[in-house]
């Protein structure tokens, strides 16, 4: 039993199993073999290395994002006579973050003071008392509705309603937009990113951005691709919308800051590619637009007043993605070894073709593969000492000069019967 498990070890530590190979001649098969391997090592070079950077490690982006905007412009409405407008006025939040709201038209309604009125007809008609349920709210309603059934105008009666009197109208929309000189703003984006895996920090202020630049530069994706200083006009443009028809009922946009860096070159390589997007849809009549309400208060005698301001506005979003790539011996190996085992496909497939599609498939099998099977050993032969092998010697010759009697072997008949393999 021991000398078994010896000879397993031995085996196991000593021995080694090679596959057997078949050169196969066929131009068919080998032309086909050679395009394949060289397909794959396109793929592996060109994709996987060159574009994929399959020999690096990555890391992704951490970003703060904070924005200025700068210009003023000037309206003559009627409700408010002529008033300037700056960025303390147009802009929400004032703070100025990755996501911010430029007004470019709006609504007003001077003067609310908190008392009854008639709702609007839309979210209110009635013709009795008993059509408006004291103390419910409608969806479209604008306050807390009394019980009463009043005169709305001369042929119209509505619900009378609590809250803040006389009741919004936003049935018009002002077009051309208000403050369509918006479109002349300008928009100063400040972005710091870090690759914590790698160490790396960086601005969108880089080396060739200087003070003097900055005072007189704006973003142009030719002659200024590093400015970041952009006119709004511009953004919208190239996020493929009108900034005129946007303006009336507003719209969102959003500006993608794009790093994707190689840490195998200089840091200063590293540098912000700005892109633009159009995220509205003007093709549906549904909720157009982008819109908000705000109020100013005030006392006026004694009594708290507001004033209403529905606001429609471009909305900029600002988004920030990247990834950073540094060459590791792991990650290149890991590379390596799957672009080996890519190779097997192949052999694989030319296996397919030789041995089930050419026309001499039967042939090939039986070059390929060694079919072994056991022979019936006799129980009336002894048999053949440990390290001997059986000989078929039933179709040889007898002989020369074995007797009858079989007295006599000669030294050909020993060596087929006993030919000891040593190994």
């Amino acid at each position: 039993m021991g000398q078994k498990c010896m000879e397993k070890v031995s085996s196991f530590l000593f021995e080694y199993d090679t596959p057997r190979m078949v050169l196969v001649r066929n131009k068919k098969v080998g032309l086909t073999f050679r395009l394949i391997q060289l397909i794959v090592l396109a793929y592996i070079i060109g994709w996987v290395f060159l574009y994929e950077k399959g020999y690096q490690s990555q890391d992704s982006i951490v970003s703060s994002v904070s924005v200025k905007l700068k210009g003023i412009t000037l309206t003559n409405e009627s409700v408010l006579g002529p008033h300037i407008w700056d960025v303390v006025d147009y802009v929400f939040p004032p703070q100025g973050d990755n996501s911010f709201v430029v007004m470019t038209n709006f609504i007003i309604t001077p003067g609310q003071k908190q008392g009854t009125c008639p709702e609007l007809p839309d979210a209110g008609s009635c013709t009795r008392d008993s059509n408006c349920s004291k103390g419910t709210y409608s969806r479209e309603g604008q306050g807390l509705r009394t019980g009463r059934c009043v005169n709305f105008n001369s042929s119209v009666k509505t619900c009378e309603i609590f809250g803040w009197c006389p009741v919004e109208v936003d049935y018009h929309v002002p077009n051309p937009a208000l403050l369509s000189e918006a479109e002349k703003f300008t928009l100063f984006i400040k972005n710091s990113i870090t690759f914590p895996r790698f160490k790396v920090s960086r601005r969108n202020l880089v080396e060739s951005v200087t003070k003097d630049y900055l005072k007189k530069c704006t973003y142009h994706k030719v002659t200024d691709s590093l400015c970041p200083v952009f006119g709004l006009g511009y953004v919208v443009k190239e996020s493929g919308q009108n900034f005129t028809v946007l303006a009336v009922k507003g719209g969102v946009v959003g500006i993608t800051i794009d790093w994707n860096c190689d840490l195998d070159w200089p840091v200063r390589h590293c540098k912000p590619v700005y892109q633009f997007h159009g995220l509205y849809n003007d093709d549906s009549n549904v909720s157009p637009g982008f819109n908000f309400r705000y109020a100013k208060y005030y006392k006026e005698d004694g009594t708290d007043k507001r004033t209403l301001y529905k606001v429609f506005g471009i909305r900029f979003d600002i988004l920030v993605n990247g990834k950073a790539g540094k060459f590791d011996i792991i990650p290149t190996m890991t590379t390596i070894g799957s672009g080996i085992g890519i190779f097997g496909v192949a052999s694989v497939l030319c296996d397919l073709l030789l041995l089930h599609f050419l026309q001499g498939r039967d042939y090939y099998k039986q070059k390929k593969f060694k079919y072994a099977e056991q022979e019936p050993v006799s129980t009336s032969t002894s048999l053949p000492a440990r390290g001997s092998r059986w000989v078929n010697v039933g179709a040889c010759p007898e002989p020369l000069g074995l007797s009858e009697a079989g007295s006599r072997e000669s030294p050909l008949q020993n060596y087929f019967l006993h030919d000891s393999l040593t190994f």
